[in-house]
């Protein structure tokens, strides 16, 4: 057998693996990259210098207790001690949450998570239909945006009516985000169908066009900027406009409505797929693509209209991001979109697996802090160890994307789409 032969053998066990191995295979590679993390912690700490050892390695035994005294004469002191760097960046993001459930820097944590839910399905939705989306962090800008303009004018009459004005103003800015990011998500999709443009080229560029758009907008008193303020910003939303506090403090600028919202879109959106005609038109199409249009699916409608609900997500991820965290558009938006992209890998692009995904990366950005703000070790190292741990853990559901898309390896139980647009078992993992 040769070696492309094995590789090949390799790259079909790992597309075919079930969902219990394949959780096995994310375990086993956290666990990895946990352990090459703690070796490098290690061998950063012995090139930097310190007062006294924050972490002691020893060799205990009876040779070296009787010739030493149980001195630690062989002893190897570090300045970083792997061990608490680990329990900040896994624990610390949780808080002291037996004692303080809503605790700040488990809110953090939450809020993080919140706005990665609709990123990642974002992403998720796209990559269903055999397309990169690269662009969700311009269709979440765009979403924000729109979301904070809109607001800007429709919330003040209505500040006086309390909670009434909240039940009318979240929906009304959610579906200006969704709309503004469907509509730049849609222009990549057209320009992918109509004209044959590469989706992953486009996407990047119109990320660029978004940010500097945006910037523009919100720089100038003539647009869209705050008078009162040197920011470049919007005017701030009244809190009618926001979601509510209902267990979190106000300053945490976290809500659970908006984490419940992202999990009702998450199952909506699986069941989307997987119980309706539109979405069996869309992941036999990023499946089999000729066989799906063989079989009487509209691949160019198909292709934009997976971008404009790919584009939606994310621009729901931006109105989140406006009434939940900022209360205003601001410029320097972070880079949720490109999240998404790899809480999609991690998730296997399901919608379901996206909140667990995006749980795990809500911890790892807000262990990040505590472990920056706790302890010694440089940021710089920080940055390390979290893009150790979501490599190691993605690349198994890289490698199982690419075999799908470049090898042309179906999952176990997947069948081809037969001509008049049915299955023989059905095209789901």
């Amino acid at each position: 057998m040769t070696l492309g032969d094995r590789a090949r053998d390799a790259m079909e066990r790992l597309v075919r693996a079930s969902g219990v191995e394949r959780f096995l295979i994310s375990t086993s590679a956290l666990l990895l990259s946990v352990l090459i993390g703690a070796v490098i912690i290690l061998g950063a700490g012995r090139m930097t210098s310190c007062e006294s050892a924050a972490y002691t390695l020893a060799f205990p035994g009876s040779l070296v207790t009787q010739f030493t005294g149980g001195s630690a004469l062989f002893a190897v002191g570090f300045c970083y001690d792997p061990i608490a760097v680990y329990d900040l960046l896994f624990l610390g993001a949780l808080g002291d949450i037996t004692a303080d459930p809503t605790n700040g820097q488990f809110a953090t944590t939450v809020a993080e998570t919140t706005v990665l839910l609709f990123t990642g399905v974002a992403v998720a939705v796209a990559f269903r239909a055999g397309i990169f989306n690269i662009g969700a962090q311009g269709q979440l800008v765009v979403g924000a945006l729109a979301t904070a303009v809109a607001l800007v004018y429709v919330a003040p009459p209505l500040a006086g009516l309390g909670l009434l004005a909240t039940v009318v103003l979240l929906p009304v800015g959610l579906l200006f985000g969704a709309v503004g990011g469907g509509l730049y998500g849609a222009l990549p999709g057209a320009l992918k169908a109509y004209a044959d443009a590469n989706e992953v080229i486009t996407t990047i560029m119109l990320n660029f066009v978004a940010t500097s758009v945006a910037l523009f907008l919100v720089s100038r008193n003539k647009y869209f900027k705050d008078p009162e303020s040197f920011a470049n910003q919007t005017v701030a939303l009244p809190d009618v406009a926001m979601f509510p506090e209902v267990v979190f403090r106000p300053r945490d600028d976290v809500s659970v409505v908006a984490l419940a919202f992202g999990v009702a879109v998450l199952v909506g959106v699986w069941y989307l797929l997987r119980h309706t005609a539109y979405g069996y038109d869309l992941r036999t199409s990023g499946l089999q693509p000729d066989a799906a249009e063989y079989g009487g699916v509209d691949a160019d409608r198909t292709v934009v209209t997976s971008m404009a609900l790919s584009g939606a997500l994310a621009g729901l991820g931006g109105a989140v991001y406006v009434m939940m965290v900022l209360g205003n558009f601001q410029t320097g938006v972070p880079s949720y979109g490109f999240d998404g992209i790899t809480v999609s890998i991690l998730a296997g692009n399901n919608p379901l697996g996206v909140g667990a995904a995006a749980f795990l990366f809500g911890v790892l950005k807000s262990g990040s802090i505590v472990v920056q703000t706790g302890s010694d070790v440089p940021p710089a190292l920080v940055g390390v160890l979290r893009g150790l741990i979501i490599l190691f853990v993605a690349m198994p559901e890289f490698f199982r994307l690419a075999g799908r898309k470049f090898w042309s390896v179906q999952p176990r139980g997947d069948q081809p789409v037969a001509a008049d647009g049915g299955t023989r078992g059905g095209v789901d993992e």
